[in-house]
């Protein structure tokens, strides 16, 4: 029985190379494009033309899941994985208190990297319960984790991955009882693109991050719990 996937923001970094490793590893995948050209998805198209769909994909808005789910539908009748990694952040989620607030650009984080995954597992739910594996990855950040928190700006982010963390306990609470589950990973800090530009800072390459957390996700798909397994790179739980 093929293997099939769906990758949110596959256009570069980390939601990039999360679909080549499941290529590489024999799964068939939609990948969600934002962007309206992406070459280098446009080049791995070119190397496994029958694997790799590639689907536009707005999270941040209904109609576009809705009509990448039925471009989904219409290919196959179950997914095995779906892997919300779509995420952004905002320039003026920079600002601390006693200072002018951009809640235009709060709601719209929210909306992308809270909202924007629920639409896309609640829209796909369907497909995914036909699957047999029935494992839902959301891709969340230290940034959420009220107990190691010592930030005192970017609410729009943090908030939104704290609300991510939440979601996921809720749906690993409703999958569970269907023979599902949900993974949560804090990615590393990633040499990503969520701010427009390449993130040169950072310490973490995507591929390195995607190989990593796709090892641990075959290492404990097989052990589902209670709860919802938070991991970081080296596979430890990390503190909510």
């Amino acid at each position: 029985m093929k293997r099939f996937a769906c990758v949110t923001g596959a256009d570069r970094g980390l939601g990039f190379f999360l679909v080549r490793w499941l290529l590489e590893n024999k799964y068939t995948v939609f990948a969600g494009r934002y962007l309206e050209e992406s070459q280098a998805l446009e080049t791995l198209k070119e190397q496994y033309l029958e694997q790799l769909i590639l689907i536009p994909l707005d999270v941040g808005s209904s109609e576009s899941v809705k009509r990448a789910a039925r471009s989904i539908a219409g290919c196959t009748g179950h997914l095995d994985l779906i892997i919300n990694n779509a995420g952004i952040i905002d320039q003026a989620d920079d600002a601390t208190m006693l200072v002018d607030m951009d809640d235009t650009a709060l709601a719209r984080i929210y909306n992308v990297n809270t909202l924007g995954s629920l639409r896309v597992s609640n829209a796909l739910m369907g497909l995914l319960l036909q699957g047999k594996h029935r494992l839902i990855v959301n891709i969340s950040s230290e940034a959420g984790s009220i107990s190691r928190n010592r930030r005192i700006n970017m609410y729009g982010y943090c908030m939104s991955k704290a609300a991510l963390n939440m979601q996921s306990s809720l749906l690993h609470n409703h999958l569970r009882v269907m023979g599902g589950q949900v993974m949560v990973f804090h990615p590393g800090w990633l040499q990503s693109y969520m701010s427009g530009e390449k993130n040169e800072e950072a310490s973490v390459p995507p591929e390195e991050s995607a190989r990593k957390i796709m090892g641990i996700v075959q290492e404990h798909r097989k052990h589902m719990g209670e709860e919802p397994a938070y991991l970081d790179l080296d596979g430890n739980p990390w503190p909510w």
